[in-house]
């Protein structure tokens, strides 16, 4: 393959190895793809991508497979995705707003209130005739194609006192990721956005610098926040997502029948992502709880209402309007 061969020298310089290739014809060489990811090995995405591997294994002879690089060990994400562009690794999975640095098109999926849930993202993001454009858009510019995507989960507010309407949350610090998005999100329900490094979020809320956070209940439960904050509002104001991004180069270097396998075990892939997802959000659920978390409900309506204006402030291209108009057309309820 043509990509291995260019990249050889950049490859050997950063200290891991080249990508096997032996053998014949077409499909008959060994292929190991390298996959970069920031998470743990006991996340489920981790979990996930090394059952696809499995499956790549079993059905090839154990000609193809993924060799899966966990805890950023090959950089960050910005990093990664040089790396995807300079075809020096293969795949990666990659946030949202990463990508957003590479194309503004990609904030439409990061917007507040643009999906109603999970089982409302994971169908758009892999339907070609939404997101079709949106991820072949970068294979030009930057030689790398968007295969789909892995949730992480929906968002919610969590507080150090309750929080049972937005009126609650007047002048609340709630600690957000860095960005004007979030920012005017966090203002929109009338909280006090306060950005801030994840790992500083828990003596924040035990000291009194925060009021609150907002993130899934797998971070909240896994991160222990329930024992400072321990009011979990079900705001569900955000689901988050992260991509499986692809160097074009490999997947244009692939006999069309590896390329063809390794697209269709990618749709077993994030099912069975979300599938772990859930098991690790229940559990979450539980583990808080038990630790003396409360669950409060707020009124969904009222915080759909209060995020639907940064719409019109975020989205400023007859392109990105276009495409948040068909997420939401494909919102359960909403289909004709």
């Amino acid at each position: 393959m043509k990509r291995r061969i260019v990249a050889l020298g950049t490859v050997v310089a950063l200290g891991f190895g080249l990508s096997a290739c032996s053998g014949g014809g077409a499909g008959s060489d060994v292929i190991i793809l390298r996959v970069a990811l920031n998470q743990t090995e006991t996340h489920p995405s981790y979990v996930a991508l090394s059952n696809y591997s499995d499956r790549l294994e079993e059905q090839t002879d154990g000609r193809m497979r993924l060799d899966i690089f966990p805890n950023e060990t090959l950089g960050a994400q910005a990093e990664v995705l040089q790396l995807l562009s300079d075809n020096i690794i293969d795949l990666g999975i990659i946030s949202g707003s990463q990508m957003e640095n590479l194309s503004g098109d990609f904030l439409v999926l990061n917007m507040p209130g643009v999906f109603d849930s999970v089982e409302h993202q994971m169908p758009v993001v892999h339907d070609p005739e939404i997101v079709g454009e949106l991820y072949t858009s970068l294979e030009d510019s930057n030689d790398i194609t968007v295969m789909g995507g892995f949730t992480q989960g929906s968002r919610h507010i969590y507080t150090k006192n309750k929080v049972t309407s937005l009126a609650d949350l007047d002048g609340v610090k709630i600690r957000v990721q860095e960005s004007e998005l979030n920012l005017a999100m966090i203002r929109a329900l009338g909280g006090s956005p306060t950005p801030m490094a994840f790992g500083e979020v828990y003596t924040a809320l035990q000291s009194g610098v925060l009021d609150g956070a907002e993130n899934n209940e797998v971070s909240y439960f896994t991160q222990k926040h329930f024992e400072v904050a321990p009011f979990f509002t079900n705001s569900n104001h955000l689901v988050g997502l992260d991509y499986m991004v692809a160097s074009t180069e490999m997947l244009e270097g692939l006999a069309p029948e590896d390329r063809q396998l390794l697209e269709d075990e990618w749709i077993n892939t994030y099912e069975n992502h979300t599938q772990l997802w859930d098991e690790a959000t229940q559990e979450a659920i539980e583990g808080a709880q038990a630790g003396g978390a409360e669950w409060v409900e707020i009124d969904q309506e009222e915080v759909r209402a209060a995020l639907e204006p940064l719409a019109d402030e975020f989205l400023t291209t007859p392109t990105q309007r276009e495409l948040y108009d068909k997420i939401r057309a494909a919102a359960p309820g909403q289909e004709d």
